[in-house]
């Protein structure tokens, strides 16, 4: 493949998502193939990725969002593939980099890239939420595994690119929280299935160890106090939701040491 242009395709992540797809769609135009995962959306989604020129794969969610980029790159064609998310949106310089290095396609098996992630409108460059994901790959070296927080595994090394995609999660905290209920059932679905049931002597230290722990990291050590009232509110959501996957782990350990019994 080296010295001919690889071809790029797209993969897509959606449920429900009418009201962000087409700005993440548009903003992806230039590639050579499109294709969706669609979560078996019950409004909009499927018909407008379909105006986009997308191959849209109606899929239900299975709890696993690594069996979601599997299943898309199964169905792409293109030497190499972007996973991104219906809330993500591709600037200029990621296009500009990445149609130069598909012109002469290095020896990598995958790329990070950075991702510049808002809250309610603000770019949280502080707090940990700006950094890099593996998510330009090649199809034939890369599997992703895991439920909630999916991640390559890579045959091969990881180049670098120095150039941003956004990300765009929600337009007020109400969906903010309604997203990350869900993700957190499903992290402590993985912590049962990988650690087994919790012991209920772990679970009070855990219960404050985690939220202080991910509080700290975030609000001091990320420096999202630069952010200011953003920075506080991440922080504080953030140690909320690290407390509520533990309890919900908490929760399905009782439950299943109760059917065991």
């Amino acid at each position: 493949m080296m010295g001919a242009r690889a071809r790029l395709s797209v993969v897509v992540l959606t449920k429900n998502e009418e009201a962000r797809i087409a700005r993440c769609l548009e903003s992806v135009r230039w590639v050579d193939e499109i294709v969706v995962v669609d979560g078996m959306s019950t409004d909009r989604t499927a018909e407008i990725c379909r105006r986009f020129g997308a191959r849209v794969i109606a899929h239900p969610f299975e709890g696993s969002f690594a069996q979601e980029r599997n299943l898309g790159m199964e169905h792409a064609q293109g030497d190499w593939v972007l996973q991104i998310d219906a809330d993500d949106v591709v600037t200029p310089e990621f296009r500009a980099t990445v149609e130069r290095l598909m012109q002469h396609p290095p020896g990598h098996a995958a790329f990070k890239f950075r991702r510049k992630s808002y809250l309610l409108g603000r770019f949280m460059r502080g707090g940990g939420w700006y950094h890099y994901l593996p998510n330009l790959v090649r199809r034939d070296a890369v599997r992703y595994e895991g439920l909630v927080h999916e991640r390559p595994i890579v045959q091969g090394t990881i180049g670098q690119l120095d150039v941003d995609i956004e990300h765009h999660p929600c337009g007020d905290l109400a969906q903010f929280l309604a997203r990350h209920n869900r993700y957190t059932t499903l992290a402590a679905q993985e912590l049962l299935q990988t650690r087994g049931p919790l012991a209920e002597r772990q679970a009070r230290w855990l219960f404050l160890k985690k939220p202080l722990k991910t509080f700290w990291k975030s609000y001091v050590k990320k420096r999202g106090f630069r952010e200011g009232m953003h920075g506080l509110v991440f922080a504080i959501f953030f140690a909320g939701v690290e407390f509520l996957k533990w309890a919900k782990y908490w929760e399905l350990s009782r439950a299943e040491r109760g059917s065991a019994g």
